[in-house]
């Protein structure tokens, strides 16, 4: 028996109705890219620029769901209309689709263990495990409970498994989020990250360039102090002039190794303030308040994204790090020290680094770029505390080895 065509499309009703019914999309039905402003809502060029093209590749996305889609953008930003039009053009062509928040989803799979529920977890979990094309909103795997993490990573890990078209909505970048999750999240065979908005960088709280900077200039450098010894003063003399080079060429790395109030901070100094004297990018950064401040950019409350402050700071034309090696030797301040220092060393990024550790006191992967020579030079400084008329010997005994 073949159905009519009037069967056929009462059969075609039905079933876009139960469709229809099934994506949980309630007033964000309504939602299609026609009505989507192809440059979203912001009103910066960069960031218009970013939203239309997520917007196409979410337009490519609804037509032939494959793969996964990761829209990141703070609130407000347009990713969850873009994230329901995903839907509704799916269901427009007749195919299926689920769209809920994860918090939704949480708490629906917790009233299924209800005796009262009409359909038990089961079968709830394998509804949304199985759907042809799921859309998580508001995903933020890090408020989460123990067992909501474990939920999410089951569903997760099924639908990167087998494939199965998904689309993550988040506030947070994919790097903040549970490590076993992004790293799924973050694979390019899969996966495919769309940025539609950047919160604007109010950098004022993180001055790259603080007003006591200023005053440290190669004019007021003293390399003659009168409680030098003859070699520590010719020390301090090429020390000095090391810097004086280096701010005329801004090329390569210069590393001043040295104790507390031997000049290397007041060099550093004075080379930034003749690079901004010419009109170039500098920034100074005290390597444990640079660590406090990336961390503090993960609160909700903050002003300045992360990848916002990361990437500034691995990239600004002309760097400085001071106090490198004073920083809390966790894994994490390690490894994202280690990216700054070699995304800088792989493109010959202009670099000052001032530290109280002799090489062999830093970590391996670091010590090893710093000591190339064909990159730069490393200064030991062996002048003692300016602000203190004792000698101190330890620190002439570390650095004049290192010297070299």
């Amino acid at each position: 028996m073949v159905p009519c065509r009037c069967a056929r499309e009462e059969m075609e009703k039905t079933r876009q109705a139960q469709l229809q019914e099934f994506s949980n999309l309630g007033s964000l039905a309504r939602v299609t890219f026609d009505k989507l402003p192809p440059q979203g809502r912001s009103s910066q060029p960069h960031n218009q620029e970013r939203f239309r093209k997520a917007y196409e590749a979410a337009k490519a996305f609804a037509s032939q769901p494959k793969g996964w889609l990761v829209l990141v953008g703070p609130p407000g930003s347009g990713k969850t209309p873009m994230a329901a039009a995903i839907v509704n053009e799916s269901l427009r062509q007749g195919h299926g689709g689920f769209y809920v928040t994860t918090p939704d989803l949480l708490d629906h799979l917790r009233s299924a263990f209800s005796p009262d529920s009409e359909m038990t977890y089961d079968e709830m979990f394998e509804r949304v495990r199985r759907t042809p094309l799921l859309v998580l909103d508001d995903f933020d795997i890090q408020t989460s409970t123990a067992w909501a993490k474990e939920k999410l990573e089951q569903l997760l890990n099924y639908r990167f498994n087998n494939e199965l078209p998904t689309v993550i909505v988040s506030s947070s970048p994919v790097e903040r989020l549970d490590e076993r999750i992004g790293s799924r999240l973050a694979d390019p065979r899969l996966c495919r990250v769309l940025v539609i908005e950047e919160k604007e960088a109010v950098l004022q709280d993180y001055n790259p360039w603080p007003d006591f900077l200023k005053r440290m200039t190669f004019e007021n450098f003293d390399w003659r102090r009168p409680n030098l010894t003859p070699e520590q003063r010719d020390n301090l003399e090429r020390a000095y002039r090391a810097a004086l080079d280096f701010a005329k060429t801004l090329d390569g790395w210069l590393v001043f190794q040295g104790g507390n109030g031997c000049g290397k901070t007041h060099l550093t100094a004075a080379i930034g303030n003749e690079c901004l004297k010419a009109g170039g990018q500098v920034m100074f950064v005290e390597v444990p308040d640079f660590l406090d401040y990336l961390r503090s950019t993960f609160s909700p409350d903050s002003k300045v994204t992360y990848d916002q402050l990361f990437e500034m700071v691995k990239k600004v034309p002309l760097l400085m790090l001071d106090d490198f090696g004073e920083q809390s030797a966790t894994s994490w301040a390690q490894e994202k020290l280690y990216q700054v220092i070699n995304y800088r060393y792989n493109n010959r990024l202009a670099t000052v680094i001032t530290t109280s550790y002799a090489l062999d006191e830093v970590e391996s992967r670091v010590s090893s770029r710093l000591a190339d020579g064909r990159l730069g030079l490393v200064m030991g400084i062996i002048a003692p505390d300016y602000r203190s008329d004792q000698r101190l010997a330890p620190n002439r005994r570390t650095y004049r080895r290192k010297e070299r």
